[in-house]
């Protein structure tokens, strides 16, 4: 009976977090539109960083409460998840279309990131230098991104929500609560899930609240891809990955340290394998088949089956 309360508590707690950042961010859009902050800034700040809330919210809150291994396994095996699921079954759906400034900066981006990650984790933990080093280097690349948008013009602006001040005030409250709650619910519900299974945290967040905590990009990519809008997909996962690696990673280690177990070290190194094969296979012709979506599929399944 506990098992199922729990596992009831987690959907609750999932079903909060997507809604509650998408709320989040209609919000919090509409109070930036009313004080003139450019489009821009807001598509490379809020909206971008919405679709990641729920791992964010989860993993600084599962570090607040002492269960660091649920904060490490979800963002690494929501990357993992986002490469090889999300943009497996996007592809699988129809080939996806993969901007030039993807390969060029974000997939190496990404790279990067994920290769810094292991690095610094490799001591066992992850201090607040740690998280100093995660968040410059997002900082950096923010700053990046919005030099070439602005050079080259090539931001679109996106349709606006006619939304009143109070509207607007009261969806990004609302949104931020249901995040917070949301996090809270699903951290206390998956570690007791992890306690009654007999299984670890580790494997608790690197799949289970992995996937929930995905579901804005889940959605977000298949739905694109099944309309016809396949293009987004691609810069939505790459984009979630380098904020979840950068900043959620290093506002934690910053709050608190943050461990990093040897079990981690394999699991990053799938995660840098999987966007090297990302890379690999849209690199040539700047699109991303069929039959990728297929393999990336096949070696999600693999590799879940060797954490089991």
């Amino acid at each position: 009976m506990e098992v199922l309360v729990q596992l009831l508590l987690v959907a609750v707690g999932f079903t909060m977090l997507v809604k509650g950042a998408d709320w989040f961010v209609d919000g919090s859009s509409g109070i930036a539109r009313k004080f003139g902050i450019p489009q821009l800034i807001i598509g490379l700040t809020i909206v971008a960083m919405g679709t990641s809330a729920p791992e964010a919210a989860v993993s600084i809150s599962a570090a607040l409460k002492g269960s660091a291994d649920i904060t490490v396994g979800n963002i690494v095996g929501s990357n993992i998840l986002n490469v090889l699921i999300i943009l497996g079954l996007s592809a699988a759906i129809t080939p996806l279309a993969v901007a030039k400034s993807t390969v060029r900066v974000d997939i190496p981006v990404v790279l990067l990131a994920s290769a810094l990650l292991l690095i610094l984790g490799w001591s066992g933990t992850l201090n607040w230098i740690c998280g100093l080093v995660l968040l410059v280097v997002f900082v950096l690349y923010l700053s990046y991104l919005m030099i070439q948008a602005i050079k080259n013009k090539e931001t679109k602006e996106e349709e606006e929500k006619n939304l009143s001040i109070w509207k607007a005030l009261l969806l990004t409250a609302v949104g931020l609560v249901l995040i917070v709650w949301g996090s809270n619910v699903t951290v206390d519900a998956a570690t007791a899930l992890a306690r009654i299974w007999g299984l670890s945290e580790r494997f608790i967040g690197l799949t289970i609240v992995a996937l929930g905590t995905s579901l804005p990009e889940l959605f977000t990519s298949v739905i694109a891809a099944r309309k016809g809008n396949a293009d987004i997909a691609i810069g939505n996962i790459v984009g979630s990955n380098i904020f979840n690696i950068l900043f959620v990673v290093g506002i934690s280690a910053l709050i608190t340290p943050v461990p990093f177990q040897s079990g981690f070290i394999f699991d990053s190194v799938v995660a840098i394998g999987s966007i090297v094969l990302l890379w690999g296979c849209c690199a040539k012709d700047k699109k991303l088949p069929r039959w990728s979506g297929f393999l990336f599929l096949a070696c999600y399944v693999a590799y879940f089956l060797m954490i089991l």
